[in-house]
């Protein structure tokens, strides 16, 4: 049986990049490929050439030190209402999350493989359970202000989650250092760190900083379409997560969620709120190498709209990868908090992403019919 993934060596800094314009004959297709740990994954089964020198992210693949690849990601709520935008800091992310929540806007989860020279990020908005879930994924410290504590207080108090939490009602440990009031926006859209301040509360809570022993990679990347995913794959260049309209209880359609595709440079250009979404301290234009669709079961909790998705299982929900213009079509599955999900194609094998930035938007599955691309 033969896989498309990387090698082992990945893990002591060769970045392997698929040469293109072979055909590749599958073998044994469909079955689950085992995850190996911190990082290592079965052989290619097109050739590679290396490119030695450098260690890669497990983010985004790309170049990165040594120093940093071994660290553990930074997890960060961030605010999505319209009069919490622009975001700062949410360009340094390698991954940004995007989910439902109550009310029925998104709010965004920004992952950082590299935190120790961030200036300022904000503003920062409170947790809730299913974000934390995404967040173990990385093994990431988790950083936010507030939570739903009836959802996920206990979660964010136990030993399975290394919280960086403002001091409020239902926070067993507060942070007192990483977080300040930036004067230039009103409550409750002022709350903002630096990794300045954050370092001193990872240091008194005495977190560990690198990667657990057994730290498995979410990602595999490589040219991103391989021969067999291009015979089902679609054209896909516009994206509408909650649809073209903005009357639908999705999330993303009140927040006019799009990206657009541009094929100069091979990202997707992120648009919300009738507009280009950026970021406060570039003002620049977000944009992706990939954007990913994943499907999860939800539920309204209580009356106050509190959300709840289904982040496990094994049930394969669907999965939407769009990269270098085309949809890639497969399935995903969790096994447990101490893994991450994985991503099949039609072939069952894992779906190889194009090195650089993703997005992730978690589709309430329910309202599936409203998603647009073309």
């Amino acid at each position: 049986e033969t896989k498309m993934c990387w090698e082992k060596k990945m893990r002591k800094g060769l970045l392997y990049i698929a040469v293109l314009g072979l055909t590749v004959a599958l073998a044994g297709c469909g079955k689950q490929e085992e995850l190996q740990p911190h990082g290592q994954q079965t052989d290619s089964i097109i050739e590679e050439e290396e490119i030695t020198g450098e260690a890669v992210s497990f983010l985004t693949g790309l170049p990165i030190s040594e120093e940093v690849q071994n660290s553990r990601p930074l997890a960060v709520m961030l605010n999505n209402i319209k009069a919490g935008c622009p975001q700062s800091g949410i360009a340094d992310a390698a991954i940004v999350y995007e989910a439902p929540v109550e009310g029925r806007i998104t709010r965004l989860m920004a992952i950082y493989d590299d935190y120790r020279n961030l200036e300022k990020v904000g503003s920062i908005r409170s947790s809730r359970d299913y974000f934390v879930y995404f967040a173990l994924e990385y093994d990431a410290i988790y950083a936010h202000f507030g939570q739903a504590t009836p959802y996920v207080g206990d979660l964010l108090n136990s030993d399975a989650v290394d919280n960086i939490s403002g001091a409020v009602a239902g926070i067993k440990r507060p942070a007192t250092k990483t977080f300040y009031d930036e004067p230039s926006r009103k409550a409750p859209h002022h709350k903002y760190l630096s990794s300045e301040r954050l370092q001193k509360d990872i240091e008194k809570f005495e977190y560990r900083t690198e990667l657990k022993e057994d730290y498995v990679a979410k990602f595999q990347f490589g040219e991103g379409l391989t021969e067999d995913n291009l015979t089902y794959a679609e054209d896909a260049t516009v994206l509408y997560p909650g649809g073209k309209t903005a009357d639908r209880p999705n999330g993303f359609s009140y927040v006019e969620a799009r990206f657009e595709y541009n094929e100069e440079d091979g990202l997707y250009y992120r648009y919300q709120y009738g507009d280009k979404h950026i970021d406060e301290l570039t003002g620049e234009q977000l944009a992706y190498s990939n954007v990913i669709f994943q499907y999860c079961h939800g539920e309204v909790r209580d009356t106050e709209d509190y959300l709840a998705f289904g982040c496990h299982g094994d049930e394969d929900r669907m999965i939407r990868v769009f990269t270098q213009g085309k949809m890639v079509p497969g399935t995903w599955h969790r096994e447990s908090d101490d893994v991450p999900a994985t991503y099949l194609d039609y072939y069952g094998d894992p779906i190889v992403l194009s090195p650089g930035k993703t997005w992730i938007c978690i589709i309430w599955d329910e309202f599936r019919d409203d998603v647009v691309y073309e």
